[in-house]
């Protein structure tokens, strides 16, 4: 699926109507397709780089013998922190950056290329509103693009971004480019990017190293009348934008709040009233999903007993009061009942949340060395509860050649495969495909708390308790 972008004041001239909202993307793609050097590149072109970096980077480069004509800068240097990285001149871990420019701020993530830092992706990707996918033009669709754009496909990226890079490297072909255009839009058809009406599939011919059609369109590829890549990020809606009207209010809860009277001195300072917070109770988090108001009928589930239905009488931010709050703020949410909640407890919209159940079935991005085999004790973190749970079975995992889920009884590094797994304590989980944040949970090793997978909540096969570990 290919998604022709408009840009937003392109008929009106309405300068307005880009979006101002803080925008989180990533970079994945295979080795040496120049994935730090198109970050390097984001920076510089955008003049998001103070000059003593600048500077810095330009010795380095200058040591070392890179940046090509005499004088000039090795862009991935400035990604690229760890020495290991800069001695082997590739990425190894997930290096995030802040910039802005005058329509938008950006939190980005360098992710590594390599087969065996596939989880570092996986890491970077998983709270991307878009994600970058560089294609080395040089080179086509390699087995690491499809493992990508699987995860991706998996984990309900909002936007996905192919960039084909090095263009200048076959003389700016246009032939070369529609060719891989094709490529990626069978691949992009056979996982149903998508298909979801979420998705969209982008394709921008780019050259990293010399800026062509990265922050400005470039004169030398006339064939190609789409936006440059920074104008796609710019006016890109967020995935909270996306999906705020479709998703029901979800509140895990991290925190008590119970001052009894006994506020901080600076607050008292700033004028709090102690006598007005001696009785005062809130439970605190981050709003995961939805919105709510004061007022709205709400469900308190705690694992293992059944929802308690109250009010929201309030909302606290930062010592005031709101009306009304929506993902992704952090908020104290005051109740109408004086029911025992606590960490791990989740506060939802009434009548959206159906029976918490122990049985978990689900697909798995495993991200360690050790392989998950039947029968394995791991947690299972879910929100802010963290619950022991038995491996029942591992019923397949994915072929990146066909994207069809073949037999399977154990996964290793950078498996994407289905397992079920029993939990000691239900939890009210829902399925990934609709509800993103609280569709998603971590495997934990429970010897060393080291994360094994990251896990995908998916619907159960069969209704009945014998169908349900079968595919």
């Amino acid at each position: 699926m290919t998604t022709e972008i408009v840009l937003p004041g392109a008929a009106g001239g309405l300068e307005s109507a880009l979006p101002t909202t803080l925008f989180r993307f990533a970079t994945a793609g295979s080795v040496d397709d120049g994935k730090s050097t198109l970050v390097g590149r984001l920076l510089h072109d955008s003049k998001a780089i103070l000059a003593d970096t600048l500077d810095a980077v330009a010795r380095t480069s200058a040591d070392r013998g890179f940046g090509g004509e005499k004088g000039g800068i090795d862009l991935a240097l400035l990604t690229d922190g760890l020495r290991a990285e800069r001695e082997q001149g590739i990425t190894i871990d997930v290096a995030y950056r802040y910039f802005a420019t005058d329509r938008r701020s950006f939190i980005l993530a360098d992710c590594p290329g390599h087969v065996q830092y596939t989880k570092n992706t996986v890491t970077g990707a998983s709270t991307a509103d878009a994600v970058v996918v560089l294609i080395d033009a040089r080179k086509g669709v390699l087995e690491q693009t499809r493992r990508h754009l699987s995860v991706l496909q998996l984990l309900r990226v909002a936007h996905v971004i192919v960039a084909v890079n090095k263009i200048d490297l076959v003389d700016f072909s246009e032939s070369v480019f529609r060719d891989i255009e094709a490529d990626v839009q069978q691949v992009g058809r056979e996982l149903g990017l998508g298909s979801d009406g979420i998705s969209d599939l982008l394709v921008v011919p780019v050259s990293a190293l010399d800026g062509d059609n990265v922050v400005e369109r470039s004169e030398r590829t006339p064939w190609y009348t789409g936006p440059a890549l920074l104008e796609v990020l710019e006016t890109l809606p967020a995935a909270d934008e996306l999906e705020s009207h479709l998703e029901s209010f979800r509140f895990p809860v991290q925190l008590v709040v119970r001052p009894q009277g006994a506020l901080a001195p600076d607050a008292v300072a700033a004028g709090l009233d102690v006598e007005a917070y001696r009785d005062y109770r809130a439970y605190a988090g981050q709003i995961t999903e939805g919105s709510v108001k004061v007022g709205d009928q709400v469900s308190v589930l705690t694992p293992g007993q059944a929802p308690r239905a109250t009010t929201v009488v309030g909302i606290d931010f930062a010592g005031k009061s709101l009306e009304e709050a929506a993902a992704p703020q952090s908020v104290a949410v005051r109740l109408a009942d004086e029911f025992d909640v606590a960490r791990g407890d989740t506060i939802a919209a009434a009548g959206t949340v159906r029976e918490a159940t122990a049985d978990l079935y689900a697909a798995l991005c495993w991200l360690s060395p050790k392989p998950l085999r039947e029968g394995q004790k791991v947690l299972v973190k879910h929100g802010t509860r963290t619950v022991q749970a038995l491996v029942r079975s591992v019923s397949g995992k994915l072929d990146l050649a066909s994207f069809k889920l073949e037999g399977a009884s154990s996964l290793e590094l950078n498996d994407i495969g289905h397992a079920q797994l029993r939990l000691a304590a239900p939890l009210p989980l829902e399925n990934y495909l609709h509800h993103r944040r609280t569709g998603a949970f971590l495997v934990i090793d429970p010897m060393d708390g080291n994360t094994l997978a990251a896990g995908l909540v998916k619907d159960h096969p069969g209704d009945h308790e014998d169908e349900r570990y079968s595919i």
